[in-house]
């Protein structure tokens, strides 16, 4: 989601004086791989999930130079004439391929491969990575979170907690990894992620007591609504909820104190007064481990805010945006690497295979350097078309990613689910049967 109606100008400067000195040079028309991976997991990660793939293919529509644009560039001197010129005509002509959004992702998978000329290819860099970027790394945490949760539903509530747009993106990000509401209505209007809500503390306190605020809440919503019970008495506010929306309340809302403890005295509450169906939604700063810490609460679901949408401690997924191949002089492509220290790359274009046993669960992420994969039987191949001669062919299924990240976190050895710091959970491999 963008709120502007080109997304050209989400770039970095250096993108176009790169494409200015190439038309220069005549590098421009040469054909070009570029790749997207991570060198590695943020720090004791087990796995990172594909998300904002929907999103790219979208954003990559929308990349044109309209007058608007031309003209910001043509008057802040950042291109000369010619290169105002080539931007006028640009249409993204290429090939992409990627790992279905949903798709579990290790350190070196090739998640984005992008062939092109290289004017069309250079161009995408900042474009692609701050939506995967920014999509996987609330992906990956929201992934830990559900896991976390073991069964019950989590809500995305993290927009007061970023900017606007991010907030939009972020709550569709969390639904691909298995979030079951959020409370963005935008996420809601553009996406279709379900959306819920109920009430804030100001509700409560702008009445003149509780009883008047619960009272103008369940006369409005009915009583299978949600009330907030923690504005000022816990135990009273219980009393106050069954009395007025009787034994069949939806649920009640904890948001400060020590969860693990008033849930279990909620509960104990709310069954003595009859109110055994009543539900219990917790919120207040919740993250992965914290969500772990109330497995054995009578906890029904989870509202997660500020964790969720800042990746729980890892913001970014890392992910960069490599050239690995470009065109010879005899038209084949020539594989190219960064040999700097600590930051190298391999070059080649690369298929990608999640290697199986017979149980059918993953043992390693096999990236293969050439053309044609090396199945075994036991392989299943992970690249799949996103854009064909510059026409999106995947289809944006939100439906599709959520099943697919399920199964994809199924097939992974129950180490992945582990929230303690720890290697991968499965190893990367490199085979090479195309040079």
């Amino acid at each position: 989601m963008n709120p502007t109606a080109s997304t050209a100008l989400l770039t970095d400067h250096y993108e176009l004086t790169m494409l200015e000195a190439a038309l220069a040079s005549g590098a421009a028309e040469r054909r070009s791989v570029f790749e997207v991976f991570a060198r590695r997991l943020p720090e004791g990660r087990r796995y990172g999930v594909v998300a904002g793939t929907g999103r790219l293919v979208e954003a990559l529509r929308d990349f044109r130079f309209g007058e608007a644009e031309l003209d910001r560039l043509r008057t802040a001197g950042v291109v000369n004439r010619q290169t105002l010129d080539y931007l006028s005509d640009y249409r993204f002509s290429g090939d992409v391929w990627g790992y279905a959004e949903g798709e579990c992702f290790f350190p070196g998978s090739p998640m984005l491969i992008v062939e092109a000329p290289f004017a069309e290819g250079v161009l995408l860099e900042t474009l692609v990575l701050s939506i995967l970027n920014h999509d996987a790394a609330v992906a990956s945490a929201a992934s830990r979170m559900v896991g976390a949760a073991a069964g019950r539903p989590c809500i995305e509530m993290g927009s007061r907690r970023t900017h606007e747009w991010a907030a939009v993106a972020a709550a569709r990000a969390a639904y691909v990894a298995g979030f079951s509401t959020t409370s963005n209505l935008e996420a809601g209007r553009t996406y279709g992620v379900p959306t819920a809500g109920t009430s804030a503390h100001a509700f409560t306190l702008v009445h003149d007591d509780e009883r008047q605020a619960f009272e103008a809440q369940v006369a409005s919503l009915g009583p299978g609504t949600t009330l907030l019970v923690d504005t000022y008495d816990v135990p009273r506010a219980v009393r106050l909820a069954v009395e007025i929306a009787g034994p069949q309340l939806g649920a009640v809302r904890i948001d400060s104190g020590d969860l693990l403890v008033q849930a279990r005295e909620v509960r104990e509450q709310l069954d003595s007064l009859g109110a055994t169906n009543t539900r219990i939604v917790v919120t207040s700063d919740l993250d992965e481990y914290a969500i772990a810490a109330l497995a054995a609460a009578p906890v029904d679901s989870y509202g997660v805010g500020t964790s969720l949408v800042t990746g729980s401690g890892a913001p970014t997924a890392g992910l960069v945006y490599k050239l690995v191949a470009r065109e010879g002089a005899d038209g084949s492509l020539i594989g190219v690497a960064k040999k700097s220290k600590d930051k190298l790359s391999i070059g080649g274009r690369k298929y990608a295979l999640r290697r199986l046993n017979r149980r059918g669960v993953a043992e390693a992420e096999v990236i293969g350097i050439g053309d044609a994969a090396v199945d075994d039987g036991d392989d299943r191949s992970l690249l799949v078309p996103l854009v064909r001669d510059g026409e999106v062919v995947a289809a944006a299924d939100l439906a599709a990613a959520r099943a697919r990240h399920d199964a994809s976190l199924a097939e992974l050895p129950p180490r992945a689910l582990q929230l303690s710091r720890g290697e991968p959970a499965i190893p990367t491999v490199y085979e090479d049967h195309g040079r």
